[in-house]
């Protein structure tokens, strides 16, 4: 397990790399983009996309993950289809060749001969970032890479990527959008039971160099299976995210049902119902005690959205629950879970955590706040 820890840390830190050197590529940017359509379009956005960075990044991690623990090949999933549109109306399947100047060749295609800003994507996916440390190289667990799945969330907040927006992070405070929102996310969980036992996430767009050559990213990571407990979030002091008093703050998409809010009124001061863009990012900021819980009353997320940030939750006592199944049978019987999809649905759908959700740090918090919702939904 600690390699591979390891090895999904380097990987990230490779995608992290590879959502940087797109960005850099300006005059290019707006022409990686496809809107996604039919099937795989999330219906919460008028417009939903997917970059080229995306599909490389995902397929960048399963062909890495895969060479080094075959036994996982075929159970490392990711939110995006392998398919990408050149400008010429070309097909080409998007996949990690054996050497960087095959990858380069075949990315030039997408790119439309665009062979500069191929070999740039190219380098960065053959290139391996400097070592992390992980403060757990010893770390051991009796699973083996056969019981395992894998979700990948290549950027999630992808329309914050897009836009691109840039802004300073204050320490302590939830900035709401901009490209810090944009996340690599990778979650393992056991594929018998679908519990999330491993998540790494990686921000790659956290703060710009002092020397100017760019932007600096940073990663987080969690364990938690069979009573082992590990992340690299300390556990936020208590109450640094509720402000003064008793009230929660709870972080919300913009979208939010006008009846949640209202409920989340009655033990939220004004200032404490927060907004933020990306799944993930809300997740983060709870797992940072930047928010003391998230709530989202739609089925607007999906697997690979909360199965890296839920183990790090997990890790620090919390976790993230199915919000209508919680609200129907109580808060120990509806943790999300990862292996199996929903019946009777299509595409993206099937793996949409279709009755909302709440993230949480502490169990008394969630009670309180199911108290509140129970009828509002």
């Amino acid at each position: 397990m600690a390699d591979l820890l390891k090895c999904l840390l380097r990987v990230a830190e490779k995608a992290a790399n590879v959502a940087r050197v797109c960005r850099q590529e300006a005059p290019l940017f707006q022409l990686l983009v496809q809107e996604k359509t039919g099937a795989d379009k999330n219906k919460k956005f008028v417009q939903d996309f997917k970059t080229l960075a995306d599909v490389i990044i995902q397929e960048m991690i399963r062909h890495d993950v895969g060479a080094q623990f075959p036994e996982m090949v075929g159970f490392i999933h990711g939110e995006e289809s392998n398919k990408f549109e050149n400008g010429l109306g070309e097909s080409v399947v998007v996949t990690v060749c054996p050497s960087e100047a095959d990858t380069a060749s075949l990315l030039s295609t997408v790119l439309d001969g665009d062979s500069t800003a191929a070999s740039l994507l190219a380098r960065a996916i053959h290139q391996d970032p400097a070592s992390i440390c992980t403060d757990a190289d010893h770390l051991s667990i009796p699973l083996q890479p056969s019981q395992l799945g894998i979700w990948i969330d290549p950027i999630d907040a992808t329309s914050q990527y897009i836009e691109g927006k840039e802004e300073e992070l204050q320490q302590g405070v939830l900035c709401p959008s901009g490209l810090h929102c944009a996340l690599v996310l990778i979650g393992v969980y056991l594929r018998g039971s679908g519990e999330p036992v491993m998540g790494v996430i990686n921000q790659p767009f956290n703060h710009k160099s002092p020397d100017s050559s760019g932007w600096r990213g940073q990663h987080f990571w969690g364990v938690s299976c069979d009573g082992l407990a590990l992340c690299s979030v300390s556990p936020p002091k208590p109450g640094s995210g509720s402000g003064s008093g008793s009230d929660l703050s709870v972080v919300l998409s913009s979208s939010e049902k006008p009846s949640v809010k209202k409920a989340l009124s009655s033990i939220c001061h004004p200032d404490k119902l927060m907004y933020a863009s990306g799944a993930g990012f809300k997740i983060l900021c709870v797992i940072q005690g930047l928010a003391d819980v998230y709530v989202l009353s739609e089925g607007s997320t999906f697997k690979w959205d909360s199965c890296a940030p839920h183990v790090l939750l997990k890790a620090l006592g919390g976790g993230v629950v199915d919000l209508n199944k919680t609200l129907e049978s109580g808060v120990n019987q509806a943790e999300l879970t990862y292996h199996q999809p929903n019946t009777g649905h299509a595409g993206a759908d099937r793996w949409a955590n279709s009755g909302g959700l709440i993230a949480y740090r502490d169990r008394d918090q969630l009670s309180k706040l199911l108290t509140v919702l129970k009828g509002n939904i």
